[in-house]
């Protein structure tokens, strides 16, 4: 199975706008793909999206996937071959701040493209991408399976785990395995990492907005560790399932997780420091004992063994290689003579995309050949 099977295919992706979105959008123009493109429009400024003018070569659409009206027009429309649905409220602290916001976005999203689906009359794999914090997380030290129990303390997490069940009572009830012409599958990921991120509250954003500026980042939560994953990983596996959902059908319906190896957990403390040796002049403040925020979990792990099995998908880099592209990118982007130009910039996202490809290749992931 080669993720080279996106040339001159449909391809829609929701939340093209966003992180991770972005570079899958790159990703799939470089593949060859026919990218159609349904989100609202950039969440932060800077944006990869704009700064690296990726909406050049492809429908970009701005619709909210709570319109439902809207996102099934789109879909039906574009009659694609591919669907990646991506577009959500991300942020765990912005969801105690408008949990009503969070919860819409999250499961009646995801509904609103499940159910476009449901009217569409021709084959198509489609990756619906939730989180790795769609688990119930008692931080117990191995890694959560595809068959562990949904939930979350959070209203991010929770919606997540609901979206999960949302899936899962579609492809039950409308999309069965031996009729359908659409094949629907779920991808969990997280902490992922990577240029081109500048949404709040998150470490390595905080990182480089700080250090950029010459000012010290605060660790809220230093001594918290994470499976940290460059960005590119869960997307070569977000391309492969769909890939491989396109081809066999008995996964179908079928939840796989996307990341690092269980013994890739490092702190946040850990992780500034292994950027600090690709970034001069940097400082950080542990504010741990007095700031004040709402609940974040220390401690979480994915089991991927079902993604090996089935996709014969494992996560590429090690930490170090992890950090220092995404610290590559970010000082790229902040050089002392100006922030690049978007054909630099989007020729810098192309060759880190090639240089993560040749990687696996030398690794004889089949994804890559």
């Amino acid at each position: 199975m080669q993720i080279n099977k996106f040339e001159r295919k449909t391809v829609l992706v929701t939340g093209h706008t966003g992180f991770k979105g972005a570079w899958l959008t790159a990703w799939l123009k470089m593949l060859g793909a026919n990218v159609v493109g349904i989100a609202l429009e950039p969440p932060t400024e800077p944006s990869h999206y704009l700064a690296a003018q990726l909406g050049s070569g492809m429908t970009d659409l701005r619709i909210d996937v709570r319109d439902r009206v809207a996102v099934e027009h789109s879909i039906i429309s574009a009659q694609p071959d591919f669907v990646f649905h991506l577009a959500a409220q991300a942020l765990v602290r912005r969801s105690y701040d408008d949990p009503l916001e969070t919860w819409q976005t999250n499961v009646l999203g995801t509904l609103h493209v499940l159910e476009a689906l449901r009217k569409l009359d021709k084959p198509c794999a489609a990756v619906i991408i939730t989180s790795d914090k769609c688990y119930d997380n008692v931080e117990w030290v191995w890694g959560y399976r595809e068959t562990d129990a949904m939930g979350g303390p959070d209203p991010y997490s929770a919606s997540k785990g609901a979206a999960e069940l949302a899936i899962r009572s579609h492809i039950k009830s409308y999309f069965p395995t031996a009729t359908s012409k659409v094949r629907v599958a779920s991808a969990r990921a997280g902490n992922v990492i990577g240029g081109g991120d500048w949404a709040s509250d998150r470490i390595v954003p905080d990182c480089v907005k700080a250090w950029a500026n010459n000012a010290s980042v605060e660790l809220r939560n230093p001594h918290a560790t994470r499976p940290w994953q460059h960005v590119l990983e869960p997307l070569s596996g977000y391309l492969s399932l769909a890939v491989a959902l396109s081809e066999q059908p008995e996964i179908h319906g079928e939840p796989f997780n996307f990341g690092p190896p269980a013994q890739q957990n490092h702190s946040v403390l850990e992780l500034v420091q292994e950027m600090a040796l690709h970034w001069s002049q940097v400082k950080w403040t542990d504010v741990s004992q007095i700031a004040k925020g709402p609940y974040e979990s220390g401690l979480l792990k994915l089991s991927c063994d079902k993604a090996l099995h089935h996709l014969q998908w494992r996560a590429v880099m090690n930490f170090q290689q992890t950090v220092r592209m995404t610290a590559e990118w970010y000082r790229g982007f902040y050089q002392p003579s100006g922030c690049m130009l978007p054909e630099q910039l989007i020729q810098t996202t192309q060759a880190q995309i090639e240089q993560y490809v040749e990687l696996a290749k030398a690794q004889g992931l089949t994804w890559a050949q």
